[in-house]
């Protein structure tokens, strides 16, 4: 058998490759859109893409199903009852595909959404004793995928599927059988995953807090809570992959604009995204402009930031960046990529066009102004859990997605100093703020990391 994981960076996605080379036939799971990886792969080692399967109907990153099919004519497999309005091939309770010697028996295991499957993967060149279960969403490496995310009116009939796929469903596998998830740490799809891609059904049994309740009413109650914020980004999502995702030769060329003709796309209500750093970004950037800098989870913030249908122009400093950028936005279904800045940020001072600047304070100058008593509005950003591990004394808590939704009832004409763990929320908060008429915001350079290593105070 072969056998491959592959990871989307940010997303913390998961897909996968089963396939046999004596065969030369391949099967692809949970694929991201940009679907190089996979054509490579089968090209390398020989083996046709047949089949490509969904586990369940994504909200957190476009699926690549559509993209294989277009290129290679396999396949695309969901189970039978999932709400999608494209044609597919049905996969039913029990049923076992066939590749080679490895044969992948399709577990209906809803809870994260009604129609998702896992898939039971035996290697009989090995033996008859399963080997690994694929479990797309609904179990992964320390925790459990989130049932929240079909609506508040299906919330209790997810728990119990949930509960039932997990407790009852599940338990008839053995503790040896190797477990590899649809997500790991970075996906807004559960809440406390681990950054290790893979674990054992006995190890999660032992160790995985959403596996350790000894009733139904404290597991619902667990499940019932607390769930991430929901990013803007998941409802088109949703939307996107239920109709059949557009191919990516549909989207946009590579654009590199004039400033002339990039203010014009801003007056005609584009959204400005610079992906510059922090610093880079403080120093002087285009009026109304975001800053969403390059990170790990740079798509989870874009989604949580910026309307999913908005057109978007780019500020970044290579034509590698844009490329770079284009990829991340492509894969959370922002496709509406009017173009980029020609000559970054310099072209735009150079052209004389209006600037503006994000003020930073350092923990130094904090320090001072609490000392003399200075009258300071503060603003952490951070979530709960973060914050409850200790803040700046006098600090005001608005977590960045009450912030993005409106929910802050801050005075548009007091001075007011943001603050994050290290800087990255804050300037994302701060833009967002300067976008919307906040014209004295400020942000603490480093964040709370800096302020904690400087040595000052921590209120908790």
């Amino acid at each position: 058998m072969y056998f491959k994981q592959i990871t989307t960076p940010g997303l913390g996605c998961f897909s996968y490759i089963i396939g046999c080379p004596a065969a030369r036939e391949m099967i692809v799971i949970d694929p991201k859109r940009d679907v190089q990886d996979y054509l490579d792969i089968s090209r390398e080692e020989g083996m046709k893409i047949v089949h490509t399967i969904d586990t369940h109907v994504h909200a957190d990153h476009i699926s690549g199903t559509q993209e294989l099919k277009s290129h290679t004519g396999c396949d695309i497999m969901m189970y039978e009852s999932s709400p999608v309005n494209y044609d597919f091939t049905p996969l039913i309770e029990n049923q076992e595909l066939t590749v080679g010697d490895t044969v992948l028996k399709v577990i209906h295991s809803p809870g994260h959404t009604p129609d998702a499957l896992s898939l039971l993967v035996t290697d009989r060149s090995r033996g008859d004793e399963p080997w690994m279960l694929l479990t797309g969403d609904v179990l992964f490496v320390g925790d459990i995928g989130r049932p929240d995310l079909v609506g508040d009116a299906k919330l209790d009939e997810q728990i119990d599927n949930l509960y039932n796929t997990l407790y009852v469903k599940f338990k008839e596998n053995p503790d040896s059988l190797e477990v590899f998830p649809a997500h790991g740490a970075g996906s807004l799809c559960g809440r406390g995953m681990s950054s290790k891609p893979n674990s054992t059904l006995g190890f999660e049994r032992r160790h995985n807090p959403m596996l350790g309740f000894d009733s139904y009413e404290s597991f619902h109650l667990a499940m019932s809570q607390d769930f991430p914020a929901r990013p803007k980004s998941f409802t088109h999502i949703i939307s996107t992959n239920a109709n059949g995702t557009p191919l990516l030769e549909r989207c946009p060329v590579d654009l590199a604009m004039e400033p002339m003709r990039f203010e014009e796309k801003m007056i005609d209500g584009a959204t400005v995204i610079d992906v510059r750093d922090a610093a880079s970004y403080a120093g002087y950037h285009v009026p109304g402009s975001l800053n969403i800098g390059f990170e790990p989870s740079l798509a989870n913030w874009v989604g949580m930031v910026v309307e999913p249908n908005a057109d978007l122009l780019l500020i970044v400093d290579s034509k590698n960046d844009y490329d770079r950028m284009r990829t991340e936005l492509h894969r959370i279904g922002y496709d509406n990529i009017l173009g980029y800045l020609s000559g970054g940020i310099q072209s735009w001072v150079y052209s004389g066009k209006p600037v503006d600047k994000l003020s930073i304070e350092s923990a130094q100058d904090i320090q001072h102004n609490l000392e003399s008593n200075t009258p300071l509005s503060l603003i952490d950003v951070r979530t709960p859990g973060e914050v409850g591990k200790g803040i700046i004394p006098g600090a005001k808590t608005i977590p960045l997605a009450d912030i993005l939704d409106g929910k802050f009832g801050l005075a548009e004409d007091e001075h007011h100093i943001l603050y994050c763990a290290s800087g990255y929320r804050s300037n994302i908060a701060a833009s967002y703020l300067q976008r919307h008429g906040y014209w004295d915001v400020k942000a603490l350079a480093g964040g709370f990391l800096a302020w904690s290593r400087a040595g000052y105070n921590i209120e908790k």
